[in-house]
């Protein structure tokens, strides 16, 4: 996972829950994670990550996701596998596999 997406995981799943996140990077991060995304209904998205299946809404009248719509993707991302935590948890154990034993 590139810095930038790292950085913007973990931002998803500060506390407090910051207001100043950009559909445009969510998009960008839920690519990069593999999600495949289907355009619905007006602002709707079906995404499909990890078996997890959700819809996420983009922004209406600016660009900037509000906190409730970052609560909503927070809880889609837990239930799909994608938090800091357990990116860490993977980071580790290939920096434990990749280690001269």
């Amino acid at each position: 996972m590139s810095h930038k997406h790292e950085q913007l995981l973990k931002l998803i799943f500060h506390d407090p829950i910051s207001g100043n996140i950009h559909w445009r990077e969510i998009e960008s991060l839920l690519n990069h994670l593999g999600a495949e995304m289907e355009p619905l209904s007006g602002a709707r998205i079906r995404v499909k990550l990890n078996r997890a299946e959700g819809i996420l809404h983009r922004p209406h009248h600016s660009n900037v996701m509000n906190v409730q719509a970052i609560k909503h993707l927070r809880e889609y991302l837990g239930r799909a596998g994608a938090t800091p935590s357990m990116y860490e948890a993977r980071r580790e154990a290939q920096r434990q596999a990749q280690a001269p034993k």
